[in-house]
């Protein structure tokens, strides 16, 4: 699959290419899917890599729905046994979601390999300074780390409450690298081409972070080591897994999942989730 019009070497950076498998395959979301997955895909249940379990399929639907009483229900996920620490909000869910049992562990493709002494984060695009920066593992390893914990809302209706990361604020990123005054929008990318769109806002945000920790522990390679990006405040597929690059972009640009149907800016409170509930403004044409 070819990279996005004037990103080809973005896509290099991301240290490999689709194949041209993606844009084939996909077809536009359908907005009654089911699917429980951390990044939406059509082709959940194929068995391609990635794909989850049909024991993990049916764990994380037996969550109760919204307005649901959770001791009534014998709900034993500690996280939901425990709604004053769910981000001050007790249990008040975005609409349309629900309490799962456990976190799912899905995304699209397969997983990446990890080599620390070839690994780099690269910061390209329209920097301050005009040059782009590259970072590698030790130094990403060498920079503050901080905790946040926030709930996290998939697009396919589950919330896992407080959830606790640590890792890298994404505003140190912005402060030790700076975007140029024009900047509006980055473009995130993982391993194997992925990517997806955010509002500067959202990245600069004080509880968005580059994660390499959840609840304690180092991530697993399935939940995106050595770095995920975590955006609390939106839907979770822009929370990228396996992060390579950061694109500071002076015009929005629709990421891999927004140019399939997802809505551009994901917002769960607004319940953002496809394309066709845009507003005039909130995104670039399809």
């Amino acid at each position: 699959m070819a990279a996005p019009a004037g990103a080809e070497a973005a896509a290099a950076v991301a240290n490999r290419a689709w194949g041209g498998a993606g844009r084939r395959d996909m077809r536009q979301p359908d907005a009654d899917a089911r699917e429980i997955s951390e990044y939406p895909q059509a082709w959940l249940a194929a068995g391609r890599p990635g794909s989850v379990t049909e024991a993990e399929r049916d764990d994380a639907a037996g969550g109760q729905p919204v307005g649901t009483d959770m001791a009534a229900a014998g709900m034993t996920n500690q996280a939901a046994a425990q709604p004053a620490d769910t981000g001050g909000r007790g249990l008040r869910l975005p609409p349309g979601q629900y309490v799962p049992r456990t976190l799912p562990v899905l995304h699209y493709g397969p997983v990446p390999s990890f080599d620390a002494d070839t690994w780099d984060l690269r910061i390209i695009g329209a920097t301050e300074s005009g040059a782009e920066a590259r970072l590698h593992w030790d130094e990403v390893a060498a920079l503050p780390v901080s905790n946040v914990v926030a709930d996290f809302h998939c697009v396919t209706k589950f919330t896992v409450p407080a959830v606790h990361w640590s890792g890298v604020l994404a505003a140190e990123i912005l402060r030790r690298h700076p975007p140029a005054d024009a900047v509006t929008h980055l473009m995130i990318w993982a391993e194997f081409g992925y990517s997806a769109n955010i509002r500067i806002s959202d990245f600069a945000a004080d509880d968005t972070l580059l994660a390499t920790r959840r609840d304690g522990e180092r991530l697993t390679p399935e939940h995106g080591y050595p770095i995920r990006l975590v955006v609390p405040s939106l839907y979770a597929w822009k929370s990228v897994k396996w992060v390579r690059a950061i694109e500071y972009l002076t015009r929005d640009r629709r990421g891999f999942w927004e140019e399939r149907g997802y809505h551009n800016t994901a917002d769960p409170w607004r319940e953002e989730r496809y394309s066709y509930q845009e507003r005039e403004g909130e995104g670039p044409p399809l």
